[in-house]
Order: structure tokens, then C-alpha cells, then sequence
């Protein structure tokens, strides 16, 4: 097989985007209007943190939304990234934030001033 016919344009634009973008959110809906309950909680911390970042909706497109779960292999929705990195779900970014893990990750980013 080439590898034109096994690109996966959702994993381009995906790559691209938190390639370009220090924090993105891959989320149901938009930071002003999350679409689910996940997705309302991660905005809600990384406003709390102050965090400036991006929220890709992936229900505008179901390769999108298909694509952020094997990107990542990881099944659920919202997902956040950091400089590039797979933070992970709702779950994990909330108990990051409890414990107090996240902030000083993003601090450490250089996405969160200290």
C-alpha cells in the first residue's frame, strides 16, 4: 500500500492542529456552548486555570469524531492536548486538577503563567 491511499485526513488535521495550537480541546460542541456534560467540565477547568486554548467540535464531522478516538486510541470524548500532548478524557483531567497536577503541568508548558 502507498502511503497516500492509508493517510487519514481526520489524523492530519488533527496533528496539524495541535501542532499549531499550545491547548486544544477536542470536544462535543464549542467552549461557549459545550454539547455534553464532559466537555462542559474540562472548559470549565481550563477557564477556572485561566487557560487560553481552542475547542475543536467534533461533531460537525464524523471523521473527525472518529478519528480523535484512534489518533489517540483513546474511546471517549472531550480529549485535551497540551503543547502537543495527549493529556487525556474529562476523567483524568479532572483528577488532575483535584490533586493539583494540572496546573503546574500547564505552568510548566509555558501555557499557564505561573
Amino acid at each position: 500500500m502507498t502511503e497516500t491511499s492509508t493517510a487519514n485526513p481526520a489524523h492530519d488535521f488533527i496533528a496539524k492542529t495541535v501542532a499549531e495550537n499550545p491547548v486544544v480541546l477536542f470536544m462535543k460542541g464549542v467552549p461557549e456552548q459545550p454539547r455534553c456534560g464532559f466537555s462542559a467540565l474540562v472548559v470549565q477547568i481550563l477557564d477556572h486555570l485561566g487557560a487560553d486554548f481552542i475547542g475543536v467540535d467534533v461533531l460537525q464531522d464524523d471523521s473527525l469524531r472518529d478519528g480523535i478516538k484512534t489518533f489517540t486510541d483513546w474511546p471517549t470524548i472531550p480529549q485535551l492536548y497540551v503543547k502537543g500532548e495527549f493529556v487525556g478524557g474529562a476523567d483524568i483531567v479532572r483528577e488532575m486538577f483535584q490533586s493539583g497536577e494540572l496546573k503546574p503541568l500547564m505552568i510548566e508548558q509555558g501555557v499557564l503563567a505561573a
